[in-house]
């Protein structure tokens, strides 16, 4: 009995982790519409991608899987979004004090209606966000170069970005001022 269970729980355990899918940012998925909670959410393309919102953060699923499939890591610089195609990079801001972060989309969310994204904890340390539970935000899509992207694969931060400061900070803060 000790042989058998001692060949069977290897096996068991390569199992679980062929269950997720690996890292990858292809192929990029956008999906069908879907409902959550009487509310329905239809993903599409959005390159053009610019809002401003609340930011929440998450992390206590460690090891759950991701809408994407892959392993959630809540150390790691990733978010969720309703929408947004799987993954998708975006550039996160602070509104309270410019400090902004690139961040990987690979799960999908929150889904409460005053939020526009949510952050693992790693991200939201990272953005300097994590004690307030929440904050506003600046969501924009971009397309950064591999370095930025393999270091977010792989869970780690991303190199810096600038600062937003000065007119463009506050006209960023205007647009999450005048939001319903």
């Amino acid at each position: 009995m000790g042989r058998l269970l001692g060949l069977a729980l290897p096996a068991f355990a390569l199992a679980a982790c062929a269950s997720y899918r690996p890292v990858s940012d292809v192929p990029v998925q956008i999906g069908r519409p879907y409902a959550v909670r009487g509310l329905t959410y239809t993903p599409a393309a959005a390159p053009g991608f610019d809002e401003v919102g609340y930011a929440s953060w998450y992390g206590s699923e460690s090891g759950n899987r991701t809408a994407r499939g892959e392993k959630f890591r809540p150390g790691a610089i990733t978010a969720a979004h309703t929408t947004l195609p799987l993954p998708t990079y975006v550039e996160v801001t602070a509104l309270d004090t410019g400090r902004t972060i690139l961040v990987r989309i690979n799960d999908r969310g929150p889904f409460a209606p005053d939020r526009l994204i949510d952050l693992s904890r790693g991200a939201a340390e990272l953005l300097g966000i994590r004690a307030k539970g929440r904050a506003a935000v600046r969501v924009r899509r971009v397309e950064p170069g591999e370095r930025d992207r393999e270091r977010l694969r792989r869970g780690q931060a991303a190199s810096a970005r600038p600062t937003l400061a000065g007119q463009e900070l506050e006209q960023q803060r205007r647009r999450f001022i005048g939001l319903p």
